[in-house]
């Protein structure tokens, strides 16, 4: 995160004119605290220790894809998988900004783990469920790491879209069965729970299945990314607890995704700037005509454009886990100015890393298309740079015609109900 103070952009509540008034309410984002400094040292000081190169690919390629244990001690001994989860569920209470300084050190670190689907989702969505024995039950073994979660719910470009259900629920005795497909659920191999959103009588709920049952079964998938498993669930009357009910899904489900799409923006950050720190190491070491290739004019502009990519991409990644945190500014145009910035800064980051590293880039035995994998892949799990721009253009300018003058987002202000 940058070590400095971040102030939103203050504007006028009427029609611009050339001075705008100073609003003196305004919060300021945040400050970049000793407490924050030393949570981002001791989970790279982790991540050096267990998830180095031969590490992730020695998990990638297991059974599970990812290392239970390692998962425990993230858990267990460092505390960080429950940051954003209040105290009284057994989290940390600390926030979503702390939060996504961790997932940003385990994107840097391409950490193989349940990151997006328990942190980023699944726990996002117990937290915001309606309180009940069910969800006491459920946080904190996700936050102590010795399970972990998927969540199996439609979405489309980071939003739930409750028309795309494919998973119906029925009474049964006192519980639920469910009976449907839901495809390419991100990190659901391996998984212990399930959320499942499925349409019932009286409307779509989400429902807590467990995985390791004969009634469900989860087919791993080959994707591009084989650091992050993804897999299509088939669920024949699989027993299930009701966790939120109709009157309540959109909200659960609305918060979820957009934590998870700002967690993800954070992680995107985190391998953008690793990749960048490569290519400038590499540059640096990299002899050419009897001196180093960083000393090429055109590298250099390559690796300053990669700079301000990776700056622009962290500016929105934190903006957004602030807004969030803080309930001030739109979440909707905050995470899909996040998505749009990160997803795109990330990808290019990746491919010019590899090209600047030249043909062993494109290696297996390199570490830099294990990036460039995951970078495409995260693009397009939360919706592309494309559609989130589409979102962000067509947002903006309904409210302008609505609200002449007053820009709807980064003013620092909560977001109008």
């Amino acid at each position: 995160m940058a070590e400095s103070t971040t102030t939103p952009a203050t504007t006028p509540t009427t029609t611009p004119t050339t001075t705008a008034p100073v609003a003196t309410d305004v919060p300021v984002e945040f400050d970049v605290t000793d407490e924050q400094r030393e949570l981002r040292a001791a989970v790279r000081r982790f991540c050096a220790e267990q998830s180095d190169e031969a590490a992730v690919r020695r998990h990638m390629e297991s059974e599970v894809g990812y290392d239970p244990a390692v998962w425990a001690r993230l858990g267990g001994e460092l505390g960080v998988l429950g940051l954003a989860v209040p105290e009284e569920l057994g989290g940390a209470g600390a926030g979503l900004v702390e939060q996504a300084i961790v997932v940003e050190e385990l994107g840097a670190a391409l950490l193989c783990g349940p990151v997006l689907g328990t942190i980023g989702l699944a726990l996002p969505a117990l937290v915001a469920a309606t309180p009940g024995p069910l969800r006491d039950e459920l946080v904190p073994s996700l936050v102590d790491g010795t399970r972990t979660a998927a969540l199996a719910a439609p979405e489309h470009a980071g939003l739930f879209d409750g028309h795309a259900i494919t998973v119906g629920a029925v009474h049964a005795g006192d519980g639920w069965e469910l009976t449907g497909v839901v495809n390419q659920v991100v990190d659901a191999p391996g998984a212990d729970l399930l959320l499942v959103a499925a349409s019932g009588p009286e409307g779509v709920a989400l429902f807590a299945v467990p995985a390791a049952i004969e009634q469900v079964e989860v087919e791993p998938l080959t994707t591009l990314d084989l650091t992050r498993r993804q897999g299509t669930v088939r669920l024949r009357e699989a027993p299930a607890r009701l966790l939120a009910g109709a009157d309540e899904i959109d909200g659960v489900l609305g918060h979820a995704f957009y934590v998870g799409s700002a967690l993800l923006a954070a992680e995107q950050v985190g391998g953008a700037q690793h990749m960048l720190d490569a290519t400038v190491a590499h540059a640096r070491e990299r002899l050419q005509f009897g001196r180093p290739i960083g000393s090429f004019q055109a590298v250099k502009h390559r690796l300053a454009d990669m700079l301000v990519q990776v700056e622009h991409a962290r500016s929105t990644a934190q903006h957004a886990a602030w807004a969030l945190q803080s309930g001030a500014d739109d979440p909707f145009l905050a995470t899909s100015i996040a998505q749009a910035t990160c997803s795109d800064a990330y990808y290019r980051v990746a491919a010019d890393a590899i090209q600047l590293h030249g043909g062993i880039g494109f290696t297996w035995e390199h570490r830099a298309h294990l990036y460039y994998k995951r970078a495409v892949t995260d693009a397009a799990l939360l919706g592309g740079a494309e559609i989130h721009r589409d979102r962000i253009a067509a947002a903006v300018l309904d409210h302008v015609v609505a609200t002449p003058g007053v820009p709807p987002v980064a003013d620092g202000r909560p977001a109008p109900s």
